[in-house]
């Protein structure tokens, strides 16, 4: 177990260097930084003396260690367009980010782990065809849509919700959560809505087929002839096999909703990163962009790691094989 802990670490150190080399070149060679900070009438000796202050006069070589030592503590130069250092206005946004993000998946799992059971063992009820087309409505429309249509509906027409913003906030220490105050509860519930519809479908959709599948497995017969109780076949024996899977597409889908936060973030004007994401990309503020992509990176590999670990924890046949294997 410790000796797959170790490869699989590795491997996901190699995956961040990959992206800390695809990070640099996008800083590096994306444009030249100094036309972003100076002004048009800058001479050429007040542009020289910006490059020779950023490093940019030094080999490639020697800019990309530098690079690289400062992105493994977590510091990625400074802002074009805010003037501040990209690390503090990514730890100030990232709360909201994660609160939405955290928010979503919860949605998500608990309404499609419930609506799979359901729609698994009780697949001929109309209230299990109304789910399934609530699951094809939730794949086949897209974000910024679902976005709007809830705008429309619970803020414009019926006025019950915010339409932008995350509503009054506390804070704790460095974070910053809307949970504590009634405003920001009503600003998260469409947002989170808008970006975990699409994950809940999901998880629908493959917890019903996983149940299904189980419940036509022998050793699930064999616990009917051993005289047990439906609820103990159906939540002790099959729920717990079909949820195998669902962990490992729920890690990989959390990732997913800080990834592609930025539509529902840009929708609903929430503060958080993927908002600052695309005002860097407007603005082609090129510390940001790269500093996200190795924020998103390391959240994905991360989220590998850990669900790779959980999945060996939970399927004995998974702890065999790499016990062979090592």
């Amino acid at each position: 177990m410790l000796a797959f802990t170790l490869r699989r670490a590795v491997q996901a150190l190699g995956v961040m260097f990959a992206v800390g080399i695809i990070a640099f070149s996008m800083f590096r060679f994306a444009g030249d930084p100094v036309n972003q900070i100076v002004s048009i009438d800058t001479s050429a000796a007040e542009r020289a003396i910006v490059r020779k202050s950023l490093g940019l006069d030094d080999p490639v070589p020697v800019q990309f260690a530098r690079y690289f030592a400062d992105a493994a503590q977590f510091k990625f130069g400074v802002s074009y367009q805010f003037r501040q250092p990209v690390s503090a206005l990514l730890m100030e946004r990232m709360p909201a980010t994660l609160e939405l993000a955290i928010c979503a998946t919860v949605f998500a799992m608990v309404f499609g782990i419930l609506m799979g059971v359901y729609s698994a063992l009780k697949r001929d009820t109309v209230l299990a065809k109304l789910f399934q087309a609530v699951s094809l409505v939730g794949i086949s429309l897209p974000t910024f849509l679902i976005g709007i249509l809830l705008i429309y509906l619970f803020a414009v027409t019926l006025g019950w919700l915010p339409s932008f913003g995350r509503g009054e906030v506390v804070k704790l220490g460095w974070w910053t959560t809307g949970l504590l105050t009634l405003s920001g509860l009503k600003a998260l519930i469409m947002p989170s809505i808008t970006l975990g519809l699409f994950q809940m479908t999901l998880i629908m959709r493959l917890v019903r087929a996983e149940m299904l599948e189980v419940l036509r497995t022998d050793y699930i017969r064999f616990a009917r002839a051993r005289g047990l109780t439906t609820r103990a076949i159906h939540f002790g024996h099959a729920l717990k096999n079909t949820l195998i899977p669902v962990i490992t597409v729920a890690g990989l889908q959390f990732g997913s909703v800080i990834a592609f936060s930025i539509i529902t973030e840009t929708v609903f004007q929430w503060p958080g990163m993927g908002l600052l994401f695309v005002q860097a990309v407007q603005n082609v503020d090129i510390p940001i962009m790269a500093a996200y992509l190795l924020m998103v990176s390391l959240i994905f590999v991360t989220i590998n790691l850990v669900v790779d670990i959980l999945y060996t924890v939970v399927d004995p046949r998974l702890r065999s094989t790499v016990g062979r294997a090592s």
